[in-house]
């Protein structure tokens, strides 16, 4: 296994026999902030079924309203982006990591397509019909098909998909068209799903089920997009940027100085315009979160390379992130639905926000706890052994 140093040089370690992955502190921590930001933005769709309706709880005051605004202004398609640049760097090191094993990579990575998907299609079904799981799946075997791709045509192939998906989007905005036809239609229904959400456990499926339909429709553009976001994770990956943070302290400083300015600009017509609801906002959205999420993750970064702390932090809780997202899921069900304390539409979106980071600090206690003893998430290890059809050692050495 492989860490990194102070200064985000990779560094041997002996406590993982098997030494067939490559461990980055940096990388971990960047997907334990993207776990955090996915949980901030995740939580509101437990909490109340106005929200994935597109429209706001009529209960909620100005406050409400401005910390839903909030959310929407900084994490909101910010998280998932971030998690999919990891997906596309992690798929780098699985193709070297197969080659040095001297093993085929396609079959093991198709069967860890399947097994994704079964777990997000049990996800969607039983916990939280927002999953993104299947959509991963599906998309990594396209990034399988042209994994070859060169680390420049990658980029250009990322940009133009982004630029396809804003166009079409604002040609639709131009056009007349909105994703709330019927605000008052859509306030019911998100009347019966906050009531359906304090519903039993079945109740909740069916309702999860019901909600299958509109969830594959919003994967047309958030499916692209992440996958532009593999894209340039492959080609950061090719790089092997994150092996080196030091060395890129320039790049990183760029990603912020533009990053910072033009998404928050956009992200502020995303959240005043109305969120996903405002096609024009979407449309701006789309083409200026992925810089948005790039400084966040330069920042991370460039604290992690200066404050070591910082990522080991949060290294715990991305090194077992596939746990962690379905465990925020199983939370959020028992807090917010009639499986549990069924206090959906009864909790205001401030209280929601605290519910989030207080889960989430609970993950990075017993994240670091788990890591210490074992080498892989509980669902990691699962699917790790479903990839690979043998049964990985789960338990650290006794030092």
């Amino acid at each position: 296994m492989h860490r990194t140093d102070g200064q985000g040089r990779v560094r041997q370690s002996s406590d993982d026999a098997a030494g067939d992955r490559t461990r980055i502190d940096v990388m971990d921590a960047l997907r334990g902030l993207a776990l955090l930001l996915i949980l901030l933005v995740n939580v509101s769709f437990f909490a109340s079924g106005y929200a994935f309706h597109l429209v706001g709880d009529p209960a909620h005051g100005a406050f409400d309203r401005l910390v839903d605004g909030v959310v929407e202004l900084l994490f909101a398609m910010k998280a998932y982006l971030l998690f999919s640049f990891l997906f596309g760097y992690s798929f780098t090191l699985q193709l070297d990591s197969a080659a040095r094993r001297g093993v085929a990579f396609g079959p093991s990575f198709l069967r860890r397509a399947c097994g994704l998907f079964v777990l997000g299609v049990l996800h969607a079904v039983l916990l939280f019909h927002g999953d993104i799981l299947t959509t991963y799946a599906l998309l990594g075997l396209v990034l399988l098909a042209v994994r070859r791709i060169a680390p420049r045509t990658a980029l250009v192939a990322a940009a133009t998909i982004v630029g396809v998906v804003a166009f079409v989007v604002g040609l639709a905005a131009v056009l007349g068209a909105t994703l709330v036809p019927d605000e008052a239609a859509a306030l019911a229904a998100g009347a019966r799903s906050t009531e359906a959400l304090r519903g039993g456990s079945g109740v909740v499926v069916l309702e999860h089920l019901r909600s299958l339909p509109a969830m594959l429709g919003g994967l047309a553009v958030q499916g692209p997009l992440a996958f532009a976001a593999f894209l340039v994770g492959l080609a950061a990956g090719r790089h092997r940027m994150l092996a080196a943070v030091h060395t890129q302290e320039s790049l990183l400083r760029r990603c912020e100085r533009v990053g910072y300015p033009v998404g928050l600009a956009g992200a502020a017509l995303f959240a005043v315009g109305g969120g996903t609801a405002n096609l024009t906002g979407l449309m701006v959205s789309i083409v200026t979160a992925p810089l948005l999420a790039a400084a966040y993750a330069a920042t991370l970064l460039r604290l992690g390379t200066r404050r070591p702390r910082v990522a080991q932090a949060l290294a715990p809780a991305g090194r077992m992130a596939l746990t962690n997202y379905l465990s925020q899921s199983l939370v959020c069900l028992f807090v917010f639905t009639g499986v549990g304390l069924g206090l959906a539409g009864r909790v205001p979106p401030a209280q929601t926000q605290l519910i989030a980071v207080a889960i989430f600090l609970v993950q990075l206690a017993v994240s670091a706890w788990w890591m210490r003893r074992f080498r892989y998430g509980p669902v990691e290890w699962a699917l790790r052994a479903w990839t690979h059809q043998q049964w990985p050692p789960l338990r650290r050495p006794a030092r």
